[in-house]
């Protein structure tokens, strides 16, 4: 069965919502999604979205945060770009019926964060993401020409491979049709067929064992483009959120938001050290990648399994009215933040690489955008700045909805793809293999490609990849199609990426850090 659309949208976070909601005045609209509308990574973003909004602060204040955290990777253009347009997008979500958290007096109520100068922190208690999806999710499901695909799952996006035709990566002409996409409840494979697609798929975190990303998190939009030939960037750049709740047998970790240190929690080692002084002036507001290696090399140095995050000094009435959901999750584990330490550990939490784009969020595929954490934009560089992600997805959102819209109607709907072909293959009957596999990558990444690196864990992550690789392939081939075997599939494709990227980059930098490259090449890269 062929749907056909003027666009279709693989994902349904932040970037892929505020992107249709800005197109569907002009044309249809499908929304893929493989489970249902509000289970995405921006669901789970407790802390908010950075914007400039007067007072002592100012767009250069930001830009440079931004940059210095970024490590020299960033695109100033690109940095200057976002920052100026948040005011906008911050009116844009509180048009769409987005509540941001007010002092008594009507102002925001702001925050900040680790690597930010000023309090610019939009946020709705300690569940901001939550906040943003459900009223996006809203205006989404009343649209008259948005159709929701929920429990589908793209598996190739259409090029004119599909068709026949050689093409290879960095030719100029590819072009992008639309998906094939499995109906997760029949198990049957239509066509989506497209003017235009955007992929906003999010992140990788599934990759790691110990991760803050919902179990959807598998890479897929990045294994799906990178498989069609096109650009992907920055792949080496993976963030641990420092502090995820330390609850063995939990997944994915409970995250214990930034913001908290921005309201005056301190890490503490097990002997109740404030030890981020010993790493970084800055404290425990240094940047995610600082903090993150600072935690790991106590733990490794004590042999202990976590740090603490001490708030037991602050006021207890005002962390349970700043932080609910973070209170409520403590107190149901025994811990009283008013008289607790939470025990934290750093967790996959950001990917701060995905598929190129440039400002308009094209990719290197015609017809083809992405935004939100399954792209590759230049505004995060070697390390995110913290709530500068679901600002991101809203400025790419809109610079790819403004981009598509002055062209979509010049690109045709062809009508000779095939449809997908499973000719020969057999249901699979040995889940186990798929389960066993994907609990290995977990294993490879979290062991071998984490905060730290080498060359002989990297080396020895590639060759167990691989072993992976050609034993899912074959069973791609010969298998009636699934979501785990799917989703193993894109798993291994953007591991592969993370590891070869790694293995490229012969410094430290940003949240790439190598026993054998401890140091930063002399050359400044940013702004390429």
């Amino acid at each position: 069965m062929d749907h056909q659309y003027d666009f279709l949208v693989i994902g349904s976070g932040l970037a892929g919502l505020a992107y249709a909601l800005q197109v569907a005045d002009s044309g249809k609209v499908a929304i893929i999604t493989k489970t249902t509308l509000s289970d995405t990574n921006t669901s789970y973003a407790q802390g908010g979205i950075a914007a400039v909004s007067g007072g002592i602060d100012n767009f250069n204040k930001h830009t440079e945060d931004t940059l210095i955290a970024g490590d020299g990777l960033c695109n100033r253009k690109v940095v200057e770009m976002v920052v100026s347009e948040a005011p906008g997008q911050i009116q844009k979500l509180l048009e769409w019926g987005t509540d941001f958290d007010r002092e008594a007096s009507g102002k925001f109520n702001l925050a900040r964060e680790g690597g930010h100068s000023e309090h610019r922190i939009f946020h709705h208690k300690d569940n901001t993401g939550f906040e943003i999806q459900k009223s996006l999710s809203e205006k989404i499901r009343n649209h008259a020409n948005i159709d929701v695909f929920e429990y589908h799952f793209a598996i190739d996006i259409i090029t004119q491979h599909h068709q026949g035709r050689l093409i290879k990566r960095y030719f100029p002409d590819i072009e992008c049709y639309g998906a094939y996409v499995m109906d997760l409840k029949s198990s049957t494979i239509h066509k989506f067929l497209s003017r235009v697609t955007l992929m906003a798929t999010g992140g990788i975190g599934n990759l790691y064992h110990i991760t803050t990303n919902p179990l959807i998190a598998t890479g897929d939009g990045i294994a799906m483009v990178y498989r069609a030939k096109g650009i992907i960037d920055n792949m080496e750049f993976v963030q641990l959120h420092p502090t995820a709740l330390y609850n063995p047998g939990e997944r994915p970790n409970f995250l214990i938001t930034e913001a908290m240190r921005g309201h005056g929690a301190i890490l503490r080692n097990h002997k109740g050290e404030d030890f981020m002084p010993r790493y970084d002036q800055r404290g425990s507001l240094a940047p995610r990648d600082i903090v993150s290696r600072a935690i790991d090399n106590e733990m490794k140095t004590s042999g202990d399994e976590y740090v603490f995050l001490d708030c037991t000094h602050l006021d207890g009435e005002d962390l349970k009215q700043s932080f609910p959901n973070i209170f409520e999750k403590c107190m149901s584990l025994g811990i009283d933040l008013r008289k607790d330490m939470i025990p934290v550990v750093p967790a996959a939490h950001f990917l701060c690489g995905g598929i190129k784009v440039d400002m308009n969020g094209c990719s290197s595929i015609q017809r083809l955008y992405a935004a939100g954490e399954c792209s590759s934009t230049g505004l995060h560089g070697a390390n995110r700045l913290a709530s500068n992600s679901l600002l991101e997805a809203m400025v790419f959102a809109d610079k790819a909805a403004r981009h598509s819209l002055e062209r979509f109607r010049e690109n045709p709907i062809p009508g000779n793809i095939p449809e997908w072909d499973d000719a020969g293959t057999t249901h699979n009957e040995e889940m186990v293999l798929i389960t066993q596999n994907y609990k290995e990558v977990q294993q490879i990444f979290s062991y071998y490609v984490g905060i730290v690196r080498s060359n002989i864990r990297l080396k020895r992550a590639m060759e167990r990849l691989w072993i992976i690789f050609t034993e899912t392939e074959q069973l791609f081939a010969t298998s009636k199609l699934n979501q785990k075997l799917c989703e193993l599939r894109n798993m291994i494709n953007a591991g592969y990426l993370i590891i070869k990227a790694a293995q490229q980059r012969k410094e430290s930098r940003g949240l790439h850090y190598t026993l054998d490259y401890p140091r930063k090449n002399p050359v400044n890269t940013a702004d390429k």
